[in-house]
């Protein structure tokens, strides 16, 4: 099934953006690696992509070449000081067409004070909006958690894709993810859905992957993407090069992967 969507027509406009969160409450999924790749794929589309940073670990970020700790303003300032304009934040990435909204560290008191704000589960909402006219995808890559940064990520997307690494335990939060998307869908955000299911570092020499694979697409069938991403060193080597992997190894077989996964995406 791999490879079955076309290449994309180039686009005469852009917006508005179709907001998808990458989101999965277990760490060490790929779910950074894959909002910084789908994103540079998206862009050598044609697409103006915006990613993000909703982790106060601030990998995105860096995984962009972004040293956020040494920022004044970031997507905090954003959610929480009125004073903060997108263009006070908004950075140009190396990839034409993609753009960065960063976080650091600075993100972790987020959701105390966000408790007692008006409308606190719109608020990243509230900060994006008047930029999705400009681009064609937002990917926010949310923090391995469920709590209140993530509610704000799913109530401002159309589209949820979870990225799975291909391992038994993997599987054992997907049950209750799939309950908070639910809740907000049904409370918050009657738009949302899970536009896809992303296996990640898959290894298709060994039993126990395939396993997973025949697994997660009996739970979730055609929601699971054709396009998976295997195991590679190079993905480590992008991160310390602070670009993506479709820049840092065009030819290689996980930019083949991403460019792709960008295709179902656009596709779908």
């Amino acid at each position: 099934m791999r490879g079955r969507d076309p290449e994309p027509t180039p686009l005469s406009s852009h917006g508005p953006a179709t907001v998808l969160a990458m989101c999965n409450q277990k760490g060490g999924v790929g779910k950074t690696t894959s909002t910084i790749n789908l994103g540079a794929a998206l862009a050598g589309y044609g697409r103006r992509v915006l990613v993000v940073d909703l982790d106060p670990q601030g990998a995105l970020s860096a995984g962009l070449g972004v040293a956020s700790h040494q920022l004044e303003h970031t997507i905090y300032d954003l959610m929480l000081d009125p004073k903060t304009q997108l263009t006070d934040v908004l950075i140009p990435t190396s990839v034409e067409g993609l753009d960065l909204i960063p976080a650091n560290i600075d993100l972790s008191a987020a959701e105390v004070q966000l408790i007692n704000e008006v409308g606190r589960e719109h608020t990243l909402a509230r900060a994006l909006r008047p930029v999705l006219h400009a681009y064609d995808y937002v990917l926010i890559d949310c923090q391995p958690s469920l709590g209140l940064l993530t509610v704000n990520a799913l109530a401002c997307a159309q589209g949820v894709i979870i990225p799975l690494a291909a391992e038994f335990f993997s599987l054992r939060g997907v049950a209750l993810l799939v309950d908070t998307i639910s809740k907000v869908q049904d409370r918050i955000n009657p738009d949302l859905d899970v536009s896809g299911v992303l296996v990640t570092m898959y290894d298709g020499r060994t039993m126990h992957a395939r396993e997973v694979l025949s697994m997660l697409v009996q739970r979730f069938g055609d929601a699971v993407y054709d396009t998976v991403i295997s195991r590679t060193v190079k993905f480590p080597e992008t991160t310390v090069a602070g670009e993506p992997i479709t820049s840092y190894a065009p030819s290689s077989g996980a930019a083949d992967s991403y460019r792709m996964l960008a295709r179902e995406v656009i596709a779908r």
